[in-house]
């Protein structure tokens, strides 16, 4: 055991302890800085990590209930989150934040039930893409009965689908890291 923790004593540190601290950082920093530009990354960058990253990750690594229940549960705290904001700013809610909880349990568990626990980046990313472009259907459907987002227009399609279809192409490499280092 000692022998393994000195052959890999720099990528331990760097990866256990330096690269999740330069990301709590960012996240710490990015959360401070009020400019309007960052404002404007920070609730798409949340929403595609939260609502759509995780729940697929666990989908793919674990199973389709991992993935559907993560995706419950960061649906339910991010909308919880967004509608606070949303009551502050305009006095109301908004169904299309159901579409958003709805839309994290289905990719969570969608990618899990298409992946089958495999180790192939082909079917991890053909499940990632899927569930993606699913969720992105929900949103898009709820978001049409909204009274607030209204009907869709092109940049907001883009906007919907863009996050989810991105995420299942770049989650499926996270998922295949983890499960190439699971025996460590």
């Amino acid at each position: 055991m000692s022998h393994r923790w000195r052959e890999g004593k720099i990528g331990n540190l760097l990866f256990g302890i330096v690269i999740p601290s330069l990301v709590a950082l960012l996240i710490i920093g990015v959360a401070m800085v009020s400019t309007p530009s960052l404002i404007g990354l920070k609730y798409p960058l949340l929403e595609a990590i939260v609502i759509v990253g995780v729940p697929m990750l666990i989908g793919l690594i674990w199973n389709q209930w991992a993935g559907g229940a993560s995706g419950f549960l960061l649906g339910s705290l991010y909308a919880l989150y967004y509608s606070d904001q949303l009551y502050v700013s305009q006095g109301s809610s908004d169904i299309s934040l159901l579409g958003n909880l709805v839309s994290a349990m289905l990719i969570g568990y969608i990618a899990g039930a298409l992946n089958k626990r495999s180790n192939q980046y082909s079917r991890m990313l053909a499940a990632g893409v899927t569930s993606g472009i699913i969720g992105s259907l929900l949103v898009l459907l709820a978001s049409h009965f909204s009274p607030i987002v209204g009907q869709a227009t092109i940049s907001g399609v883009v906007l919907v689908f863009l996050p989810r279809i991105l995420a299942g192409i770049l989650v499926p490499l996270v998922a295949k890291g983890f499960l190439k280092h699971r025996s460590d």
